[in-house]
C-alpha cells in the first residue's frame, strides 16, 4: 500500500484522540450539572449494549461459533466487573473531583502499571543487564512519580478558578482532589488488569464483538446494582436537560461503539505498541480544551506531572518496541518460555491455536495476549 493509505492508522488514532477528548470533555460537562456519575455508567452501558448486541448476534448466527459455558461466563463476568464496572465507576468519580486533564494524564499510567503486573504474574521477563528492561522500570518509575505529583504537588496555580456543586458521593470542592487522583490511579490499575485477563478470556470466547455484547451487558447490570444500592434518590436517574442525554448517547455510541471497531483496525494494521503511543495526544487535547472551555484549574505541579507521565510512558513503550524486534528476528528459548507462560493460563491446550489466530501482532504484555481498548 502506498500514498495516502500509509497514513490511514495514524489519521484514524489522531481522530480517536479527539473522540476520546470528546468523552472525557462532554462527560465533566455533564455531571457539573448534576448528573450522577453512577447513573452515566449504567447509562453509557446500557446504550454501548444496545449498540453492539444486534450487530453481535447477527454475526454469531452466521459464523454459529463461541459457545459460552459456565467457565467462560464466569470468568467474563469477573473481567467486567473489573474492567468495565469498578473501573468506569471510580473513573468517573475521580474525572468529576479531579479534572479531565487530569483523568486523561492518568490514563498514560496504563502501560507501566501493566509491566508491573505482568511482571508480577509472569507474562513480563525484568532482566536488569538489558537495556530495555531498564527503560521499562525507569519508564515506570517516572509515571508513578508524575502520578503522586499531579495528586500531592499542586504548586502555584496556572489558569482558572472552579467551584463544583455537590453530586459526588464523596463531597466536592478543592480539598477532594487528592481523592479523585487516587480514584484515577485505581481506574488505571482497573485497566492494567482487564488488559492482563485478556489472555486467558480471548483463548476461551475468541468472538472479540460477542465478547464486547456481554461485557456490556453484564456491566450494565452490575453497575445497576451499585447504583440502586448508592442512590437512594429516585431524581437522580432523571436526566435534566439534552446535554446530558446528548452525552450518553455520544459515550455509548462513539466512545464505546465506533471506537472500538476503530481501534481494533488500527490494531489489526500497526499494532497495540502503535495505537499506544497515541496517548499522550489525548492529554494535550483534553487539557487545552478543558481550560478554554470548562475554566479547569491548572497547577504547576500537575503540569509537571503530565509531563514526567509521558515521559515514562515513552520509555516503556520504547522497551516493548525492543522487545518486539527482538521476538520477529528470532524463536530462542526465552520466547518459547514466554509461551509457555501463557499456555499455562489456559485449561485447555487446543486453545493455543486460537490465541495464534485472534493474536493480531504485539501487544503490551506478551505475545499471545489480545487486548481491546474501550475506554
Amino acid at each position: 500500500m502506498g500514498g495516502l493509505g500509509d497514513y490511514k492508522p495514524a489519521m484514524v488514532m489522531f481522530g480517536l484522540q479527539f473522540t476520546y477528548a470528546g468523552v472525557a470533555l462532554s462527560t465533566r460537562a455533564a455531571l457539573l450539572q448534576g448528573m450522577s456519575p453512577r447513573v452515566f455508567v449504567v447509562y453509557r452501558q446500557a446504550i454501548a449494549t444496545l449498540v453492539i448486541a444486534p450487530t453481535a448476534y447477527l454475526t454469531r448466527r452466521k459464523t454459529n461459533t463461541c459457545c459460552m459455558g459456565w467457565k467462560s461466563f464466569g470468568l467474563i463476568f469477573v473481567t467486567s466487573l473489573i474492567g468495565v464496572t469498578i473501573n468506569q465507576n471510580i473513573y468517573f468519580e475521580g474525572l468529576y473531583l479531579a479534572s479531565s486533564s487530569i483523568a486523561s494524564a492518568m490514563i498514560n499510567l496504563v502501560p507501566a502499571v501493566t509491566f508491573v503486573i505482568a511482571s508480577f504474574v509472569g507474562l513480563e521477563t525484568v532482566n536488569v543487564r538489558s537495556l530495555r528492561s531498564i527503560s521499562k522500570i525507569i519508564g515506570t518509575v517516572f509515571c508513578v512519580s508524575g502520578a503522586v505529583a499531579m495528586a500531592l504537588l499542586k504548586g502555584p496555580k496556572l489558569l482558572n478558578t472552579e467551584v463544583l456543586p455537590t453530586k459526588s458521593a464523596f463531597g466536592s470542592g478543592g480539598e477532594n482532589w487528592l481523592l479523585g487522583c487516587i480514584f484515577l490511579f485505581g481506574s488505571s490499575c482497573c485497566w492494567s488488569l482487564w488488559l492482563i485477563l485478556q489472555v486467558p478470556v480471548s483463548a476461551i470466547y475468541p468472538d472479540h464483538l460477542s465478547l464486547s455484547a456481554w461485557m456490556c451487558f453484564m456491566s450494565m447490570v452490575q453497575s445497576a446494582i451499585l447504583t440502586i444500592c448508592l442512590e437512594r434518590d429516585l431524581e437522580a436517574w432523571k436526566l435534566n436537560s439534552y446535554l446530558e442525554l446528548a452525552c450518553g448517547f455520544y459515550s455509548g455510541i462513539v466512545g464505546s461503539g465506533i471506537s472500538f471497531f476503530a481501534q481494533a483496525w488500527c490494531i489489526s494494521k500497526k499494532g497495540p505498541l502503535f495505537s499506544a503511543m497515541f496517548s499522550p495526544l489525548n492529554t494535550v487535547i483534553v487539557t487545552i480544551f478543558a481550560t478554554i472551555f470548562l475554566h479547569e484549574e491548572i497547577y504547576t505541579g500537575s503540569a509537571v506531572g503530565a509531563f514526567c507521565v509521558v515521559v515514562g510512558l515513552y520509555g516503556v513503550l520504547w522497551g516493548k518496541a525492543k522487545d518486539l524486534e527482538e521476538r520477529n528476528t528470532g524463536t530462542g528459548p526465552k520466547m518459547q518460555n514466554e509461551q509457555s507462560k501463557i499456555v499455562q493460563i489456559l485449561t485447555d491446550e487446543s486453545l493455543v491455536d486460537t490465541i495464534c489466530k485472534i493474536d493480531l501482532e504485539e501487544p503490551l504484555l506478551s505475545k499471545d495476549s489480545t487486548t481491546v481498548d474501550e475506554n
